[in-house]
C-alpha cells in the first residue's frame, strides 16, 4: 500500500534558481536531513536516468539510492530506495508574481518491513518521522536559499 507525506516552504528565488539549488549535490550536506556523504553518481546529474547513492549519518536511513524520473523545469522527482522503504520523492517549484517560489516536497512510499502492525506503526511513527524530516530539510533549504537569492541579486524576505 502506497502512503504519502508532504511539506512546503517559500523561498526568495525564481523556480529555476530554486530547482538549481535543490539539485546541487554539493549543497545537499547543508540541507538534506540525515545526509552523511555522497557515495556514487551515475549518469549526468540531474538529468533523467541519472542516479546518486548517498549514505546517511550514523543511526539514520543507511544507504539511499535516488534515480531521476522527472527533470522538468518545474518538477524534479527521484525514485528512492533505502533499507526501510521505496517510493518517489518529488519537489515542485511554483513561482508567484512577487518573485518567490513555493517549494512543495512530497514522498510517496511503500514500507518493506512492519509485519501485521505495519499500518499502525506507519500511522503512529513512520509517517510523522518522515514529515518531520521533510520539514527540517525544507527549513535548512530555505536558509540556504537566502544567500543564493543575494547572489542572484534578490533581497531575501
Amino acid at each position: 500500500m502506497s502512503r504519502a507525506v508532504e511539506a512546503a516552504t517559500v523561498v526568495p528565488l525564481s523556480p529555476e534558481h530554486a530547482r538549481g539549488l535543490w539539485t546541487d549535490l554539493e549543497r545537499w550536506p547543508s540541507f538534506v536531513e540525515g545526509f552523511g556523504h555522497l557515495a556514487e553518481v551515475r549518469g549526468e546529474w540531474p538529468e533523467r536516468g541519472a542516479t546518486v547513492v548517498w549514505n546517511s549519518t550514523p543511526g539514520g536511513r543507511g544507504q539511499v539510492t535516488e534515480k531521476v524520473t522527472d527533470d522538468s523545469l518545474r518538477r524534479f522527482a527521484t525514485k528512492i530506495s533505502e533499507e526501510a522503504l521505496q517510493g518517489e520523492q518529488s519537489a515542485a517549484f511554483v513561482g508567484a508574481e512577487d518573485g518567490v517560489t513555493r517549494v512543495e516536497l512530497r514522498i510517496d512510499y511503500e514500507l518493506f518491513q512492519g509485519g501485521p502492525f505495519q499500518a499502525m506503526s506507519d500511522r503512529l511513527f513512520i509517517r510523522r518521522a518522515l514529515r518531520d524530516a521533510l520539514e527540517r530539510t525544507l527549513r535548512r533549504y530555505a536558509a540556504e536559499a537566502a544567500p543564493a537569492a543575494r547572489r542572484c541579486g534578490r533581497t531575501p524576505r
